[in-house]
């Protein structure tokens, strides 16, 4: 079971503005499937974007060998900057 770091979209689309969770899912899964664990969120309506993750459970799962989105790695790299 290939486990995948990505982003799941929540909240409402009467303006477009969705908030999105950052979720261990497995590989294969939708979007709005069930995932394995909650990491973090990202609001990216806010300006600038509001990004918060939970780095002891990130590191666990990357010890497991979860692997990152593209989109969630150029977050965590923008966010350790700061």
């Amino acid at each position: 079971m290939e486990v995948r770091i990505r982003l799941q979209r929540i909240g409402k689309s009467a303006k477009k503005r969705y908030n999105y969770r950052i979720v261990a899912i497995k590989k294969e899964a939708k979007r709005d499937s069930r995932n394995l664990d909650i990491l973090g969120n990202y609001d990216p309506s806010k300006k600038p974007g509001s990004f918060s993750i939970d780095y002891d459970k990130l590191d666990r799962w990357i010890k497991k060998g979860a692997q990152m989105s593209e989109t969630i790695r150029s977050l965590v790299k923008k966010s350790k900057k700061a």
